[in-house]
């Protein structure tokens, strides 16, 4: 048997220590993924600034372990038939773990690609119940609609004290589950379910339905939807002399939906991811950093972006490693600040968190209260 020089032998240490070094100083690649173009592009584009905005912070602090990380972006259109490409490419690019702020049906393409790979899926925005139940890689940092829902309908009878409710539901499934669990909560909170609509999220024109709608003469509304259906639709109802009071969900929280609303947003609330009126430095922080970045205040995807992100740091310092797998098993006891509030995870990987309430007064969202129940507020288990 051939035995190796001193010379040699010195050699290879030195070479295998070189690419050690190399490794060890590489950058952590993190995916991230959503509609950065066509009808998502506006909650996208939010979520992706707001994700770098912690990548930056991170950064700029050292990185983890020494080593910087680099946020890989994929636009998956908003569309289910791009979001597995995109995840396939994502995992060619070698990235460690994904962070997605796609809507449910992009969401619920993407993740059984990553679950199949193992590389741990950290879910900003889609609330789609599927994705935690396709695999043990599978993180949730916003709320099942189902629980935002039942916070809603507890803002509705104590602090909002209505009882008889309209319920406008978009159709969409965060639409539906949000209603689902309004409807859930409703008795318990002397609630009156006075009649239900449904409209599409493509529609903007809503005069039938509002007529629909005054003749039930609702002391409240729970409408769900996003800025751009909201927008139209609060303008519209508050034209047509409609007075009750109106509720919707954090999907509403962008400033866009003030702008289309106009005057008619003033007094809407909404189950909220972030507490506007907070003086929390971290909170503050981030809502500077936003803004300078992106010349816009950060509306609730962004929150939660930006909140998923800081898990997911957090989870890579408690893991010491790259490894996927390593970082699984962290991201399952990982619990940390966020500018969501204290976020951590039950055993379906799902998050539990309070939602704070924020009304429209003098054209901004501002702090209006907080649901702070755990019991009402408890993520399914299974």
């Amino acid at each position: 048997m051939l035995n190796p020089s001193p010379r040699w032998a010195a050699g290879l240490v030195l070479a295998a220590s070189l690419v050690s070094g190399a490794w060890a100083q590489a950058p952590i690649k993190i995916g991230f993924h959503a509609g950065l173009t066509g009808p998502a592009a506006a909650d996208g584009n939010a979520a992706l600034a707001a994700a770098r905005v912690a990548i930056e912070q991170s950064n700029a602090q050292g990185g983890i372990g020494g080593r910087k990380l680099e946020l890989v972006v994929e636009d998956d259109q908003g569309k289910p038939e791009h979001a597995a490409q995109v995840a396939n490419r994502l995992i060619g690019e070698g990235v460690r773990a994904v962070i997605s702020a796609a809507y449910s049906a992009p969401a619920r393409a993407a993740a059984p690609v990553f679950q199949k790979a193992q590389l741990p899926y950290v879910v900003a925005v889609s609330s789609a119940p599927e994705i935690t139940r396709g695999g043990n890689y599978m993180f949730r940092v916003t709320s099942v609609g189902e629980v935002q829902g039942r916070a809603a309908a507890k803002a509705m009878g104590e602090l909002l004290h209505k009882k008889r409710v309209v319920l406008l539901t978009v159709k969409t499934d965060f639409g539906k589950a949000l209603v689902a669990g309004f409807k859930e909560a409703a008795p318990r909170f002397g609630l009156e379910i006075v009649k239900e609509y449904e409209y599409a999220p493509t529609d903007r024109q809503f005069g039938p339905l509002i007529a629909s709608i005054k003749a039930d003469n609702p002391q409240a509304i729970y409408a769900t939807g996003f800025y751009f259906t909201g927008g139209p639709l609060v303008a519209q109802l508050r034209s047509a002399g409609v007075t009750a009071d109106i509720m919707g969900a954090e999907s509403l929280s962008p400033q866009q939906f003030i702008d289309i609303a106009g005057p008619a947003a003033e007094g809407t609330v909404i189950t909220n991811v972030i507490d506007w009126g907070s003086q929390d430095p971290a909170i503050v922080d981030f809502l500077n950093r936003y803004k300078a970045a992106t010349g816009t205040p950060a509306a609730a995807v962004a929150a939660t972006t930006h909140a998923a992100t800081t898990v997911l740091l957090a989870a890579l310092r408690n893991a010491k490693s790259d490894e996927p797998a390593r970082i699984r098993a962290a991201l399952e006891t990982t619990e940390v600040m966020t500018v969501m509030g204290r976020v951590s995870f039950n055993k379906l990987r799902e998050v539990k968190k309070n939602f704070p309430l924020s009304i429209v007064r003098n054209g901004k969202w501002q702090r209006f209260g907080v649901i702070d129940d755990a019991g009402l507020l408890a993520p399914p288990e299974q």
